[in-house]
């Protein structure tokens, strides 16, 4: 059974920068691509970045320049968040597909509150 454990949302001040890492247990036959989502309350899930096999990122618009997704492992991901802004504010969840499964893995969450 595969299992993401996200760690290091917290509370942080406008500016400041956290840093966001998921560890992935279990077997996962595939592993594609690897990414990070967000949902603030009242709002859907939306892709924050994007780490394929072969190393690419893709970000959303509103994190370029701001946030850097990374790894060093194929079971794990990072996301070094910096210049943080309230509407950053948001539950980051993190995911793996997993080609051979034909299915996505989602961590339970981790809490990123931004105050002004």
């Amino acid at each position: 059974q595969v299992q993401l454990v996200e760690s290091g949302g917290g509370l942080v001040q406008a500016g400041g920068s956290l840093r966001l890492s998921c560890g992935a247990s279990g077997t996962i036959f595939s592993i594609n691509d690897r990414g990070w989502y967000r949902q603030a309350p009242g709002k859907q899930r939306d892709l924050v970045a994007i780490i394929t096999p072969g190393g690419s990122e893709k970000y959303a618009d509103s994190v370029k320049g701001r946030f850097t997704i990374s790894t060093d492992n194929p079971k794990k991901v990072y996301l070094q968040m910096n210049s943080l802004k309230p509407e950053d504010t948001a539950t980051y969840y993190c995911a793996f597909s997993d080609l051979s499964a034909h299915t996505i893995y989602w961590g339970q969450g981790t809490q990123v509150t931004v105050s002004s």
